[in-house]
C-alpha cells in the first residue's frame, strides 16, 4: 500500500516526469553533440587538406628548378598544415607539367609520398594547356577518422572518410618548374 501511494505521488509530481523526460532525451542529445563535434572536425580536416595542397603548390611553384631538399621541405610544410590533427595518413602527389608549342602535355618530374600516384594526372590539366607554358599539380590525400563514429556506429567496418584535394599553380619565375639536373 505504501509503495502504491509512493508511486502515485511520484507520478503526479512534475519533478518525476522531468526526470523521466531527461533520461529519455539525454542519450539523443549526447549523440547529437558528439556528431556535431565529429562533423566540425571533419570540416576542419578538409579545410586543412585544401590549405596543405595550396602550401605545397605555392612552395614548389616559386622556384625555377627544385631539388630533393626543396621537395621534401614542401611536403613537410603540407604535413605541418594539418596540425594539430594527426597526419599519419597524409599523402601527396606532386607533378610538374610542360606544354610544348602545340600544347601537348609532358610530365617533367613527379614525386609521390604515402599514396598511389594519381592515374589521370594528364587529363586533370587538359583545361590548363597553353603553348610553351607549364603547371604544377599537387594532390593531397588525407584519411579522417572521426573520434566518436566508431562508438555510435560500431556495426560499420570503417568510419574513415577519405579526402582528396587538388591545387594547381603556374611557375612564378619560369613557365615550367624543372628538377635540378633535368
Amino acid at each position: 500500500m505504501k509503495l502504491l501511494n509512493l508511486f502515485k505521488r511520484w507520478k503526479q509530481e512534475e519533478s518525476g516526469v522531468a526526470a523521466v523526460e531527461a533520461a529519455m532525451i539525454f542519450p539523443i542529445m549526447l549523440m547529437m553533440m558528439v556528431g556535431v563535434f565529429d562533423l566540425g572536425n571533419g570540416i576542419l580536416a578538409n579545410q586543412k587538406a585544401i590549405r596543405a595542397s595550396q602550401v605545397v603548390a605555392g612552395l614548389i611553384a616559386r622556384q625555377n628548378t627544385v631539388d630533393s631538399t626543396d621537395i621534401s621541405e614542401a611536403i613537410q610544410a603540407g604535413r605541418l598544415a594539418f596540425e594539430p590533427l594527426p597526419n599519419a595518413s597524409y599523402g601527396v602527389d606532386i607533378v610538374s607539367f610542360r606544354f610544348d608549342e602545340d600544347a601537348n602535355t609532358e610530365i617533367v618530374w613527379r614525386e609521390t609520398v604515402n599514396m598511389t600516384p594519381v592515374a589521370d594526372a594528364i587529363a586533370r590539366v587538359d583545361a590548363l594547356q597553353e603553348a610553351d607554358e607549364g603547371v604544377v599539380m599537387v594532390v593531397i590525400q588525407y584519411q579522417y577518422n572521426p573520434l566518436f563514429a566508431g562508438f555510435v556506429m560500431n556495426g560499420f567496418t570503417s568510419s574513415i572518410i577519405d579526402m582528396q584535394e587538388v591545387a594547381f599553380s603556374r611557375g612564378r619565375r619560369s613557365p615550367v618548374v624543372g628538377l635540378d639536373g633535368s
